[in-house]
Protein backbone atom coordinates (compact mmCIF):
# COMPACT_ATOMS: atom_id res chain seq x y z
CA UNK A 1 0.00 0.00 0.00
CA UNK A 2 1.53 3.23 -0.87
CA UNK A 3 1.48 6.09 1.43
CA UNK A 4 -0.91 8.24 -0.11
CA UNK A 5 -3.52 5.90 0.00
CA UNK A 6 -2.38 5.00 3.80
CA UNK A 7 -2.95 8.43 4.52
CA UNK A 8 -6.38 8.54 2.87
CA UNK A 9 -7.48 5.17 4.80
CA UNK A 10 -6.92 6.31 7.65
CA UNK A 11 -8.36 10.04 6.68
CA UNK A 12 -11.51 7.79 5.91
CA UNK A 13 -11.58 5.46 9.08
CA UNK A 14 -11.44 8.38 11.46
CA UNK A 15 -13.76 9.94 9.65
CA UNK A 16 -16.13 7.36 10.14
CA UNK A 17 -15.30 6.99 13.49
CA UNK A 18 -15.83 10.65 14.10
CA UNK A 19 -19.24 10.71 12.33
CA UNK A 20 -20.79 7.17 14.27
CA UNK A 21 -19.60 9.33 17.54
CA UNK A 22 -21.79 12.39 16.92
CA UNK A 23 -24.81 10.23 15.28
CA UNK A 24 -24.75 7.92 18.26
CA UNK A 25 -24.80 10.73 20.99
CA UNK A 26 -26.37 13.79 19.06
CA UNK A 27 -29.16 11.94 16.75
CA UNK A 28 -29.71 7.86 17.58
CA UNK A 29 -29.73 8.22 21.52
CA UNK A 30 -33.11 10.12 20.98
CA UNK A 31 -34.52 6.84 19.80
CA UNK A 32 -32.83 4.28 21.02
CA UNK A 33 -29.80 3.98 23.82
CA UNK A 34 -28.47 0.85 23.09
CA UNK A 35 -28.47 1.44 19.77
CA UNK A 36 -26.13 4.36 20.24
CA UNK A 37 -24.23 2.51 22.70
CA UNK A 38 -23.47 -0.04 20.06
CA UNK A 39 -22.50 2.42 17.65
CA UNK A 40 -19.82 3.99 20.41
CA UNK A 41 -18.72 0.65 20.77
CA UNK A 42 -18.06 0.48 16.83
CA UNK A 43 -16.19 3.34 16.56
CA UNK A 44 -14.08 2.92 19.42
CA UNK A 45 -12.48 0.00 17.73
CA UNK A 46 -12.21 2.05 14.64
CA UNK A 47 -9.04 4.49 15.79
CA UNK A 48 -6.31 1.47 16.63
CA UNK A 49 -7.40 -0.18 13.32
CA UNK A 50 -6.48 3.07 11.12
CA UNK A 51 -3.27 3.43 13.43
CA UNK A 52 -2.27 0.04 11.85
CA UNK A 53 -3.76 0.31 8.25
CA UNK A 54 -1.57 3.92 8.41
CA UNK A 55 1.74 2.34 9.34
CA UNK A 56 1.69 -1.12 7.61
CA UNK A 57 4.33 -0.45 5.63
CA UNK A 58 6.47 1.22 7.74
CA UNK A 59 8.10 -1.73 9.56
CA UNK A 60 9.20 -3.06 5.92
CA UNK A 61 10.37 0.28 4.69
CA UNK A 62 12.54 1.02 8.06
CA UNK A 63 14.49 -2.58 8.17
CA UNK A 64 17.86 -2.70 8.18
CA UNK A 65 19.20 -3.24 4.29
CA UNK A 66 20.83 -7.32 3.90
CA UNK A 67 24.58 -7.14 4.00
CA UNK A 68 26.18 -8.13 0.73
CA UNK A 69 27.32 -11.53 0.06
CA UNK A 70 31.02 -12.18 1.58
CA UNK A 71 33.20 -12.04 -1.56
CA UNK A 72 35.46 -14.53 0.19
CA UNK A 73 33.46 -17.13 0.35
Amino acid sequence: MTSERQRRAYFWLMGTCLTLFVLAWAVVRLFSTPLAIGMSVVAAVIPPVAVIVANAGAVRSHRPPAEPPDPDR
